[in-house]
């Protein structure tokens, strides 16, 4: 069974900081890229950060130089540092991993990110 549990949201001051996680398993993890998904109230599902399976990233414009995503190939994590958050990143953080072999692909439940004074 496959399961990914995303932890570490909550709500921050702007400028803040805060770091997710999403532990995998059910998954051969070293050959599945992961990325971070996002999705405001009465917006869209949108990228936010890639860590493909032989490490290498990709962000989404508005996240550079404040977001850092890696993962622990050992363990079966994958991270989201966030830095400098602002109110527009508020919202439901999802993890999601895509086989590169198969395409199979799953998503976690989510977890919340409110960045608010």
């Amino acid at each position: 069974q496959v399961q990914l549990v995303e932890s570490g949201g909550g709500l921050v001051q702007p400028g803040g900081s805060l770091r997710l996680s999403c532990a995998a398993s059910g998954i051969i993890f070293s050959i599945n890229n992961m990325a971070w998904y996002r999705q405001a109230p009465g917006k869209q599902r949108e990228f936010v950060a890639r860590v493909n399976a032989g490490g290498g990233t990709d962000y989404t414009d508005s996240v550079l130089g404040r977001f850092t995503i890696s993962r622990d190939n050992i363990n079966h994590l994958v991270y989201l540092q966030m830095n400098d958050l602002k109110p527009e990143d508020t919202a439901l953080y999802y993890c999601n991993a895509d086989n590169v072999r198969n395409r199979d692909n799953y998503w976690g439940q989510g977890t919340q990110v409110t960045v608010s004074s």
